[in-house]
């Protein structure tokens, strides 16, 4: 049976069909709804055809297109991490700060957030926003006021890895900022220093400098989780891989494919925040390299 679509060939292989088009793939259908369509939609795949069956061997030119097709993921892929990543820093120093400078019940609040954020899986929180908050928010906003509210399966996934990034970037902070002389803040107040002015021009500048070790590896483990946010619908590397060994039955090329191209994402991102580490390094204050 072929999967009816604009575009679209058959999944399991038995006739020949075009390469699936972002732009026309509805993420999904909900009751009474119109399918919309996939956020940051990229160019569409050339409509050479693939084999008729999943025995016929690829030819050059499909094989390329396919490579091609999956490669375009890493765009997805690469705006999803930094802007988690984003996300989480601009979570993860506020609620580092006021955990160890801030009022006792503000510090309660924020460690009841990141024992939350850090204890859910990945998976379980991506459907509790995109199908739980999302879909409650919706609902009450077209029933009291009349309005759509329209949030994608890319920014669903970039607001459940940015705030779970948020919760593991808070406590690498929070540990950065302690490792700190107390007597520098002390010294800052007695000077005449606001708590606001202390905290940014004298504790964080050198807790970022003391916390980028364990901060740059945030970014190796927030790639790797990126990799679930196709259960969502997000068109990234991980979800054409799969529609593209499920379409032409070429398993083992396409997902070495994807290890590639996940390795080459994290040695570039590694490679790129050791550089600033060593540009933003102070001698004599955190590690040598």
């Amino acid at each position: 049976m072929g999967r009816p679509g604009a575009g679209y060939g058959t999944v399991s292989g038995s006739g020949a069909g075009p390469l699936p088009d972002p732009e026309l793939d509805p993420e999904r259908t909900r009751a009474g709804r119109i399918p919309r369509r996939c956020f940051l939609s990229g160019p569409s795949p050339s409509a050479r055809r693939l084999p008729a069956s999943p025995l016929e061997p690829m030819d050059f030119w499909q094989y390329l297109e396919a490579v091609l097709y999956i490669v375009r993921g890493s765009g997805y892929t690469a705006g999803l991490i930094l802007g988690a990543m984003s996300l989480g820093l601009a979570i993860g120093l506020p609620v580092a700060s006021v955990q160890v400078y801030g009022p006792r019940w503000l510090a309660r609040i924020f460690r009841v957030y990141v024992w939350f954020f850090r204890g859910i899986p990945i998976v379980v929180l991506l459907f509790l926003i995109y199908f739980g908050v999302y879909s409650a928010a919706e609902n009450f906003a077209f029933e009291r006021f009349g309005l759509r509210l329209d949030l994608s399966p890319f920014s669903a996934s970039l607001l459940a890895l940015g705030l779970a990034s948020g919760a593991y970037q808070s406590q690498i902070f929070r540990g950065a900022i302690l490792s700190l002389p107390r007597g520098q803040y002390t010294a800052a107040m007695s000077l005449g220093f606001q708590q606001r002015l202390a905290l940014t021009r004298i504790v964080l500048p050198q807790a970022h400098r003391v916390a980028h070790p364990a901060w740059s590896n945030e970014y190796s483990i927030l790639l790797k989780d990126s990799a679930v946010a196709y259960i969502l619908g997000t068109l990234e590397i991980m979800a054409r891989t799969k529609f593209m060994a499920a379409y032409t039955y070429k398993h083992i090329p396409f997902y070495i494919l994807a290890g590639l191209l996940y390795f080459a994402l994290t040695w570039l991102g590694v490679r790129g925040l050791r550089f600033l580490e060593r540009k933003t390094r102070i001698p004599g204050l955190g590690h040598e390299f």
